[in-house]
């Protein structure tokens, strides 16, 4: 008996002044750990399937994304609506994984600068936007948010669109040819304020 505590006690000892092997018993401990959080998600249908009312970006939504995260958006406002009251009260019910299987990546956050723009879609006419993005004192006069008058003049490139949504289909976003084919064209002529503008105006209806 004395000789089995003994044998333990070595062990552990063993571990914890062993600093290489302490390190691949702790992230075997998490990969582990990882994989039973993680992989069920993969197979789950609340987090895989679109809910109803969701589809996949029109060409000039996906633009109106990509001048989203480009100029950097996500860094002031989330499209997270947290389970809480207080949440939800503000601004609606609170975001599901099925509203965003189609997003690359999804706008998720926990930084909240400026208000959450999950359900934004609907909210103020487009014009109220415009004006907000051109010169946000505006409409709202504490507002500490940049303007961004350049967007009224930069031109959305047709060339970019088949690309993209190729490269889309390839992660599960389901376009067809068709749709890729016309891409192009429904941009053709639109400036990157209208497509930011579209892009706001259908985030969130699928919950409303």
């Amino acid at each position: 008996m004395a000789n089995q505590t003994n044998s333990g006690g070595l062990s552990h000892e063993k571990i914890e002044t062993n600093n290489f092997l302490m390190i691949v018993l702790i992230l075997v401990a998490v990969a582990f750990g990882g994989l039973v959080e993680i992989v069920p998600l993969f197979f789950q249908k609340s987090t895989t399937q679109p809910i109803e009312g969701v589809k996949p970006y029109t060409a000039l939504q996906l633009a109106g994304r990509d001048v989203y995260i480009r100029e950097g958006c996500y860094n002031c406002h989330s499209q997270m609506i947290r389970p809480f009251r207080a949440e939800t009260l503000r601004y609606g019910p609170y975001s599901v994984a099925g509203e965003f299987v189609y997003d690359h990546p999804f706008q998720w956050g926990s930084k909240r600068t400026g208000p959450d723009l999950a359900r934004v879609g609907g909210r103020y006419s487009d014009e109220w936007h415009r004006i907000h993005l051109t010169n946000p004192r505006d409409v709202v006069p504490e507002s500490n948010m940049p303007a961004y008058p350049w967007l009224e003049k930069a031109m959305v490139n047709p060339a970019d669109m088949a690309p993209k949504m190729k490269a889309l289909r390839l992660v599960g976003v389901p376009y067809t040819d068709d749709q890729i084919a016309k891409a192009g064209d429904e941009v053709k002529g639109k400036t990157e304020m209208e497509a930011l503008i579209t892009y706001l105006q259908g985030l969130g209806l699928a919950r409303k």
